[in-house]
């Protein structure tokens, strides 16, 4: 497996340690007076989601994982595993419903993802960054009501709850961030 210098650790960087891959989401040099430069780095696990500390001294190495990025498409859903299709070879690749955890309430036909691959385990799925959806329930605005921000629950075709404007009505459709699963925009008005 390869190794780089952990001079060449930055914050992002990915490693792998006992098996598992990290990525540095904290990273601090330090140089004491004597001896040997420390780097400190707050690891998390891509796989678990937990967290650690580690600290090397300038001299080590760490191993770099066999990472790989495939392009796909979401196809469909059969009973607990989301099904996508690779974009080049057409394979298919089933994915478990707790992987995404409230991604998949932004899952709509046809999207195209990325898959991030450890080996060749699946480990990541990334949606795009914004979809449409139609409010499908929601409180009608207030005639007057203007002050600034103000919100109120509406609800997707299945079942997410969201935030909305009180500008937005059922069937309006919305554009929701699925990096934060929050209203972005409002689309186009119900017909």
């Amino acid at each position: 497996m390869p190794s780089i210098s952990v001079s060449d650790l930055r914050k992002g960087a990915k490693v792998e340690l006992d098996g598992a891959p990290y990525q540095i989401t904290d990273f601090d040099f330090c140089k004491p007076g004597k001896g040997q430069a420390l780097y400190r780095c707050k690891l998390k696990n891509l796989i678990t989601g937990s967290t650690m500390d580690r600290t090397w001294r300038s001299a080590d190495k760490v191993e770099t994982p066999d990472l790989s990025t495939r392009e796909v498409t979401y196809s469909h859903m059969e009973g607990d595993m989301f099904v996508f299709m690779d974009s080049e070879t057409y394979d298919q690749i089933h994915i478990m419903a707790k992987m995404l955890g409230d991604q998949k309430n932004f899952l709509i036909e046809n999207a195209d993802c990325s898959i991030l691959f450890h080996g060749e385990k699946p480990i990541e799925v990334t949606l795009p960054i914004f979809i449409e959806k139609r409010i499908t329930k929601t409180d009608p605005g207030v005639r007057g009501d203007t002050a600034t921000n103000t919100t109120k629950p509406a609800w997707l075709d299945n079942g997410w709850e969201i935030q909305v404007p009180l500008f937005v009505n059922e069937g309006d459709l919305v554009k929701i961030d699925t990096r934060t699963g929050q209203y972005s925009e409002r689309v186009s008005k119900a017909k």
